[in-house]
């Protein structure tokens, strides 16, 4: 299962929870696991808007004491939304804030359900790192207003929730639309899309379409996280939900469509290739990497010599995966190669329907693969592990069993 991400409007976390109830996602099960948070003071308010003709769900996390989260109608723009890095000339925060750290502690403790505590470290980590490049300090000096902090901690652990909730589907994303103009924070008046932003979607497509703020850090964040962002997969779509901003945008729809998916059927075949070149990696490393990805469920994994550039001896390392395992097996790559980057394409295979059938040698039964098309035989082997396992035990050589295997399957 996939899910289709079209930030029309832009993207931010509220549009995220929105656009997910309005797939369909139960509100009470999604608060419900919210509450393992332990951050008192909030609800969220669900109810449904139009904008542009387009009907869909809109989302407001209603935090106790703040006025402008009283009602959705007094909730202007996403400023909430923003992490603002605040220190104090002795290097300390000032009450009423909560560091990054702090909220790292609080999702630990919490007991979200699947990967999405982990899901959620990693968006904040991304907002943490950006926010400390951006201020030139460490990212644990890094602090929300306290307001903010709580609808930036519902709206992304909420969001991590909802891929659970959802079935832990692959998540694609076309190119969110950044908006235009001045934004007033906590700063004073900054540029559209403001630097957050901007430095999280540093290295991914992107619109500078649109104005004023279409996509805000926590929705950058969100999509930079979880989607791969770029053209959407080929695909039959199940279900539609649309999230709707709080902004009414003259010229778009202030809408973040969700699409639950499914491969479409001439997509069973296709595959994805990754490939890295290496000249420096230990053959060591190379090794256990191959039995590592092949453990993880890559559906092939090879190495093979090549001459790179300079004339230096190298290897190419490359690995077939479904699209399910793609983005996974890409990280193990990453971090167990020396790899500084890897490429990958889709690719098409064309694979026989397959059956195991069970032979008689003198020293053990083996199974063998047969593969076909329709009613005729194509190829047939037997089953490497089955021979080894029964020539060990026998303590005959390998490839007597082998023939023996093949000579019995043929006899059939």
């Amino acid at each position: 299962m996939i899910l289709l991400l079209e930030p029309t409007g832009g993207a931010a976390g509220d549009m995220f929870l929105a656009a997910a109830l309005d797939l369909g996602v139960s509100r009470d099960e999604l608060v419900h696991h919210l509450s393992s948070l332990k951050v008192p003071g909030w609800k969220l308010l669900v109810t449904k808007a139009e904008r542009h003709g387009i009907n869909g769900t809109h989302v407001d996390v209603v935090v106790d004491g703040d006025p402008a989260h009283r009602a959705p109608e007094h909730h202007h723009d996403h400023d909430h939304d923003h992490a603002h890095q605040h220190v104090t000339d002795s290097g300390h925060h000032p009450h009423g804030h909560r560091h990054l750290s702090d909220i790292r502690a609080l999702i630990s403790a919490s007991t979200l359900p699947g990967r999405a505590k982990e899901r959620a470290l990693e968006v904040f980590a991304c907002i943490g790192a950006a926010e400390s490049k951006i201020h030139n300090v460490p990212v644990d000096e890094i602090a929300f207003h306290e307001v903010g902090a709580v609808d930036s901690i519902i709206d992304i652990c909420g969001a991590a929730v909802v891929l659970e909730l959802l079935g832990n589907p692959e998540v694609f994303a076309t190119p969110p639309p950044l908006g235009s103009g001045t934004i007033h924070i906590a700063h004073g008046v900054v540029p559209v899309p403001v630097p957050a932003t901007l430095e999280i979607l540093r290295g991914v497509p992107v619109l500078f379409e649109g104005k004023g703020e279409l996509t805000t850090p926590t929705g950058a964040a969100l999509l930079r996280t979880f989607a791969r962002i770029g053209p959407l997969p080929a695909c039959t779509v199940d279900r539609i939900g649309y999230g709707i901003g709080t902004k009414d945008w003259p010229d778009r729809a202030n809408v973040l469509r969700a699409s639950l998916a499914h491969h479409a059927a001439d997509e069973a075949t296709s595959v994805y290739v990754i490939e890295a070149n290496l000249d420096d990696c230990s053959p060591q490393i190379l090794g256990a990497l191959l039995d590592t990805l092949m453990k993880q469920g890559a559906l092939d994994a090879w190495v093979v010599p090549a001459t790179m550039k300079k004339g230096r001896p190298g290897h190419l390392l490359s690995v077939m995966t479904t699209v399910e395992t793609h983005r996974a097996l890409t990280n193990t790559v990453l971090a167990e190669s020396t790899s500084l980057g890897i490429r990958s394409h889709r690719a098409e295979r064309t694979v026989l329907a397959r059956r195991h059938e069970e032979v008689a040698t003198p020293w053990g039964k083996v199974r063998i693969k047969v593969g076909y098309e329709g009613t005729t035989v194509v190829n047939a082997a037997p089953e490497f592990e089955d021979c080894r396992a029964v020539a060990e035990a026998a303590k005959v050589p390998l490839k007597q069993v082998l023939t023996a295997a093949m000579s019995a399957w043929q006899k059939v």
